[in-house]
């Protein structure tokens, strides 16, 4: 008789995967936990719309938790590296090419997004000095810069982000470990950081913010990631024929 096939006996590939699909899965869970504090939870209670003097006398106010607010993002970048990596571990046999240029792509992104963060750092060096005073008009104005400088430069890395996931979206149509309904939804994500991004970088009055709702190729990528982690794949990610099972013990 042949022993069957247990998961304490399938080949090492498959916990590789495992483990590298627990990578994925985290990381981007990380991100989609720090950055939406980082940006909505503290940033956006700091800085005041059109009013530059508000914002310099908030975050002077609160240096600490604009710091963790820093803090939060270059974690997020740290991760998109290591979220790019995994990803192409998981589908290079998809696309070689392909797979290279989406993993450079979110590294690039990542390290735009770490220059973008050296403005709001310059904001901390500007404001530490001033300590509990009022900020100067010209410490005002710095503040506002920074943020502009902040703003403009990650709108830049995002339409790289952007086109990142349409080439991610596009392994994962041709993977079938993921399928083709959340590869098609991670290019619609891909097409709304791009709309978004050059949106606010070409127009002056773009208030669209379609990235909101088109993100759920992303979410979705995430639970696809973690189900990949747990249950394992018995085939390589391009869906050809599935890993050969353990040589039979013997009768």
């Amino acid at each position: 008789m042949n022993a069957p096939a247990t998961a304490t006996n399938r080949p090492a590939i498959d916990t590789s995967y495992r483990k590298v699909a627990y990578t994925a899965a985290f990381g981007l869970l990380a991100m989609a936990i720090l950055a939406p504090i980082a940006q909505f939870g503290i940033l956006a209670t700091l800085i005041v719309p059109a009013d530059p003097a508000a914002t310099a006398a908030k975050i002077a106010g609160s240096l600490g938790l604009f710091g963790g607010a820093i803090a939060a993002f270059f974690a997020v970048a740290i991760l998109d590296v290591v979220v790019a990596f995994a990803l192409f571990f998981l589908l290079r046999r998809v696309n070689r090419p392909l797979a290279l240029a989406t993993t450079a792509l979110r590294v690039i992104y990542a390290a735009v997004f770490a220059v973008a963060l050296l403005s709001l750092w310059n904001i901390i060096a500007v404001l530490s000095p001033s300590g509990a005073a009022a900020p100067s008009a010209a410490v005002t104005s710095q503040v506002a810069s920074s943020i502009e400088s902040f703003n403009t430069v990650w709108d830049i890395g995002l339409a790289i982000f952007g086109v990142h996931l349409l080439g991610l979206g596009a392994l994962l149509v041709r993977a079938r470990s993921f399928g083709r309904v959340i590869g098609a939804l991670v290019v619609i994500a891909g097409v709304g950081y791009i709309v978004d991004s050059l949106g606010r970088l070409l127009l002056a009055d773009y208030s669209l913010t379609l990235s909101m709702l088109t993100f759920v190729g992303e979410a979705l990528l995430i639970v696809w990631l973690f189900r990949l982690a747990i249950r394992g794949s018995r085939q390589p990610a391009d869906g050809s024929a599935q890993l050969p099972e353990p040589a039979a013990a013997p009768a």
